[in-house]
């Protein structure tokens, strides 16, 4: 079957998406005011956060490596076990220890669906679709990272009660990550799936793959975007907790990001005619550095929703197109493990971005971790510039389209 033939697949794509994703942001929040009414500072906050991207730090290479000679459809179901059940598990911990340990187990379920949803829509969308269809596979998540937060926020409520709460909207999140099983049936298309089997050979190595032009700075701009709404997820509820905004509320700033998101995602294919895909990276990471920093600033919470209105749309380039970018540079045979690196890259962030926002939320407050962000989404910014040579919505150099030439050919194997 051609990619792209039949758009079935990547509408129940979405829909699963929403909710996995759905039952993760919902579960974040959760994890954070949990934490807090256990005991927790925001130094253990950090670490509990960082935990979630310790595993698929070191999984990722390997799930990819597996994926670029083999099925994606597999991933898509064990993820989702390891979600619902990471969330489900945080729920009933009663430790920092324990909660930090299923937030791992949950974060390793979400690089499983992740690789394996992102593999199959580079393997099923012909090159000049893959743009418009990775931004409609993101909006998946934009969707599951809108409900999420505001069910979070529904659930915990206020002050009063908040440790027993809280494990109710991580059990009620492990609920809603299972209902993704209802739109993975079928979901790869059989002739994609005997021709990955049939492309088997040598492995390519990860440091040449890091070394092809644009890989790199895709790796970059989407650690960057990332941290960025990763650190919102958590730290926001801490920033809500010191400004005295209410739980429920925070959650609705959140969701307001997202469905900011949502918007950008689905104007993303004019944005990229009139702009093209390098300067378009460049301002939205600019403008977001911006914003993520002015986060810090105190001001009414009507100006905080505005300006998370305006940084949800900026954040929300950075993930689609950076996947396009890797997808186009990587070699044909290592588009997964292309991929898989981005992917490593975003959970390094993770890792260390949490890490080192509760560290100078300990010693500069905690607002101190969006002026972090906003130096890093500069330096992202900065890489987009410089990455002129990269392919673009409108404009390719002969390489490039050459490359699209022998993966229009693959395509119709």
């Amino acid at each position: 079957m051609r990619p792209g033939g039949n758009r079935g697949w990547l509408l129940r794509l979405v829909i699963a998406f929403s909710f996995a994703q759905g039952a993760v942001s919902m579960a974040r929040p959760a994890v954070s005011y949990r934490a807090l009414a256990l005991g927790a500072d925001e130094r253990a906050i950090g670490v509990i956060a960082g935990v979630y991207a310790l595993l698929p730090l070191f999984a990722a290479v390997p799930l990819g490596r597996r994926t670029d000679h083999g099925r994606c459809a597999p991933l898509l179901p064990v993820g989702v076990v390891l979600i619902s059940g990471g969330c489900a598990l945080s729920g009933v911990a009663n430790s920092l220890w324990a909660m930090a340990l299923w937030s791992g187990v949950m974060g390793l379920g979400h690089l499983c669906f992740v690789i394996g949803s992102q593999s199959l829509v580079a393997r099923q969308s012909a090159p000049h679709e893959q743009d418009r269809n990775f931004g409609h596979f993101t909006i998946g998540a934009a969707l599951g990272q809108l409900v999420g937060p505001i069910a979070a926020g529904a659930v915990i409520g206020g002050d009063d009660g908040m440790r027993g709460t809280s494990a109710l909207a991580l059990i009620v999140a492990g609920a809603v990550g299972a209902v993704a099983f209802t739109s993975l049936w079928r979901i790869e298309h059989r002739r994609t799936a005997a021709a990955s089997g049939a492309e088997k050979g040598d492995r390519v190595p990860v440091g040449r793959i890091l070394r092809t032009r644009g890989v790199p700075a895709g790796i970059l701009i989407s650690l960057a975007v990332l941290s960025a709404t990763d650190i919102l997820t958590a730290y926001l509820p801490v920033v809500g907790e010191h400004r005295g905004i209410a739980p429920s509320v925070v959650g609705l700033l959140l969701s307001l990001r997202a469905a900011a998101t949502i918007a950008c995602r689905l104007v993303l294919t004019p944005l990229l005619r009139l702009l093209g895909r390098t300067l378009l990276l460049t301002v939205t990471c600019l403008l977001a550095a911006l914003l993520c920093a002015g986060i810090a600033l105190p001001m009414p919470v009507w100006a905080l929703g505005l300006l998370l209105v305006l940084l949800g749309f900026c954040l929300g380039v950075g993930q689609p197109l950076s996947m396009t970018t890797v997808v186009q540079a990587a070699p044909d045979e290592a588009r997964s493990t292309a991929l898989a690196l981005r992917l490593t890259g975003n959970r390094l962030g993770q890792v260390a971005a949490p890490a080192a926002a509760g560290l100078i939320a300990g010693v500069a407050g905690v607002a101190a971790p969006f002026v972090m962000l906003g130096v890093l989404l500069l330096l992202s910014s900065g890489v987009a510039v410089r990455s002129r040579g990269e392919p673009s919505a409108e404009g390719e150099s002969g390489e490039v389209r050459r490359s699209r030439v022998r993966l229009r050919r693959k395509s119709d194997i």
